[in-house]
């Protein structure tokens, strides 16, 4: 299957932590085959310690904003594959997106529920962040495959 770049849309409840990092992730590690965006079913404000432990890898989210999936629905938009990062082990309702090529569900557990000391949270969305980053790296892997977007 040839195609120039294929589109995705990573989805979560808030479109303020996991759904912004692999977008930025896909974005950073797949631009030459891909373009992503993020979105989600009740956006938020973007998760401070998320634009922290990003910035560390020297992406910058600073100046992102949340969005939501229905606005992307209603403008017609239109996605090769729609991949959901919410936590299967919380129960999360996870938002869908019609239409889409290849549905996949991811589980990342929330930043936001994360609670401790400000360090204690920082280590733990570093690693919601690293699992994340790994994941992304494997699906561009993998979608090298001729046969994945079948």
């Amino acid at each position: 299957m040839s195609k120039s770049k294929w589109k995705v849309l990573f989805v979560c409840v808030h479109n303020s932590a996991r759904s912004q990092m692999a977008e930025a992730f896909l974005n950073s590690y797949g631009n030459e085959r891909f373009i992503a965006e993020s979105a989600g079913l009740e956006p938020g404000k973007m998760n401070p310690n998320v634009v922290k432990v990003m910035h560390e890898l020297g992406i910058n989210l600073s100046k992102k904003s949340t969005q939501a999936v229905v606005d992307l629905y209603q403008k017609g938009n239109k996605y090769d594959a729609v991949i959901t990062v919410c936590d299967e082990a919380s129960a999360e309702k996870c938002p869908v997106f019609p239409g889409s090529t290849k549905t996949i569900g991811w589980s990342f557990e929330d930043p936001s529920s994360v609670r401790g000391a400000p360090e204690e949270v920082l280590q733990h969305t570093r690693r919601i962040r690293d699992r994340i980053q790994e994941t992304v790296k494997k699906f561009i892997e993998e979608a090298s495959l001729d046969d994945y977007w079948i």
